[in-house]
Parts: structure tokens; C-alpha cells; sequence
């Protein structure tokens, strides 16, 4: 699923070490948070298991992909097994709500049958039925929210990667939130959260990877959040 050894990579615009002999795994199925101060390398993680960057050094998996050799043409099919939700949501603000999902389904080239089929399913799971015709603005935050959520899941990703989801929520959207995302673990699909919210990594008994410095600092299912923002 994920496989990270030994990892290195240095930003070479500013010069700073942004993962620094990171070593970690995430096996299929798993609910993991990912955790630390700003700066300590979250965001760099992401980089890596999308496909952003590339680390100087060290072995990155992901899906089966060698991330330190694939070749450009090949990000796209890598980024099919992935679902990425990011803070700010990232909707089309033209498109509907069936259609911002949809999109997501046309752009690595499934039917108008397979569309039909699979975005009013995806849409009842996240709790978006009759929703359908609303645009985002017309949504509030959490539903907004959702909608990142059903286009992230719609092509069956083995892997969903959350970045800070729950930054711009109040408490209780965010408690909702983590639930939904509980719920599409137990449908199979792996969930790795990013975040700052340590209220909520302390309210769920998950596996919590901690990072510092660019390196993995505790790893546990009795992980515990408690850095500062």
C-alpha cells in the first residue's frame, strides 16, 4: 500500500530538510493519522505519495508504484488509485453537485453508464441525496465538504488521503466528517488523515504516526496528539 524507507529530501529553492531518514508503512484497510507541527513535513508526505515530487533518496511505494523511478506519463494512472481531499474542498464552482462528482469520473474516462450508475450511490453514502442540482455556493461548509468527499471515492481508490479536512468546519461538521471517513474505511478503503485537529486524533483510537523534523518520531495504535499548532 504504502512503503516508505529511509527517505530523504531536501527542498533545494530554500534548503530545507524536509524528510530526513523518514521510514513508515501503511498496510491496506488501515485508518492512520498523520501528525505534527507546522513545518515538521506533512505536507512534503503528500508530495511524495502523489507524485509532486520526488526524494532524493530512499524507497517510496505506493499502490505498487516506485515512486523513485515512475515516469511522468504514468503519474495519471498512479493518481486513478488515489483519492485526494484537500482543506479549501477545490469544487468547480459552475458544475452541480452531481456534476462535480461525475467530472471526476470523466476525466479518467468511464461511460455515461458507469457515471449514471455511480455517482447517485456515492453521493447517498457521503448523506448528498437531493443535492444533486445545488451548486457549491449554495452548499454549507460540510456538505461542501462531502462533495470533496464523494469525488474523491467515486473511482474506488484503494488509497484516500484527507489534508487537514477538517480545517475549515466547526466541531461538530468535523466530528461528521470523521465518522463518514470511518464509515468508508469499513468499506475497504485505507484512510490516511492529515491534520492539526488534535481533539479529534484523541477522540478516535486509530493508528497515529507522529512526525518532527522530517522524521517519524512515534508510530502507535495508542498514539496520542499532543503538539500545538
Amino acid at each position: 500500500m504504502v512503503h516508505m524507507n529511509d527517505v530523504c529530501m531536501a527542498y533545494k529553492s530554500s534548503g530545507t530538510h524536509a524528510a530526513n531518514g523518514l521510514t513508515l508503512d501503511i498496510d491496506e484497510g488501515e485508518f492512520v493519522f498523520l501528525v505534527g507541527p507546522s513545518g515538521s513535513g506533512k505536507t512534503t508526505i503528500i508530495k511524495l505519495l502523489t507524485g509532486e515530487v520526488r526524494a532524493d533518496s530512499g524507497e517510496v511505494n505506493v499502490n505498487g508504484f516506485d515512486m523513485m523511478t515512475i515516469k511522468r506519463r504514468r503519474l495519471p494512472k498512479l493518481r486513478r488509485t488515489l483519492g485526494v481531499i484537500f482543506q479549501d474542498f477545490r469544487l468547480i464552482e459552475d458544475k452541480t453537485v452531481y456534476e462535480n462528482v461525475a467530472f471526476a469520473m470523466h476525466v479518467v474516462g468511464a461511460s455515461k453508464r458507469e457515471i449514471r450508475e455511480r455517482v447517485p450511490y456515492v453521493l447517498k453514502l457521503v448523506g448528498l441525496e437531493g443535492r444533486e442540482t445545488r451548486l457549491p455556493q449554495e452548499l454549507s461548509g460540510g456538505e461542501q465538504q462531502r462533495v470533496a468527499i464523494a469525488r474523491a471515492i467515486v473511482n474506488s481508490p484503494r488509497l484516500i488521503i484527507a489534508d487537514e479536512p477538517t480545517g475549515n468546519l466547526d466541531p461538530a461538521r468535523s466530528l461528521e466528517l470523521m465518522l463518514l471517513l470511518q464509515k468508508i474505511n469499513e468499506l475497504g478503503t485505507t484512510v490516511l488523515v492529515v491534520t492539526h485537529e488534535k481533539e479529534l486524533v484523541n477522540a478516535f483510537s486509530r493508528r497515529v504516526i507522529s512526525i518532527d523534523a522530517g522524521t517519524v518520531i512515534s508510530d502507535g495504535m495508542d498514539g496520542y496528539y499532543a503538539y500545538e499548532n
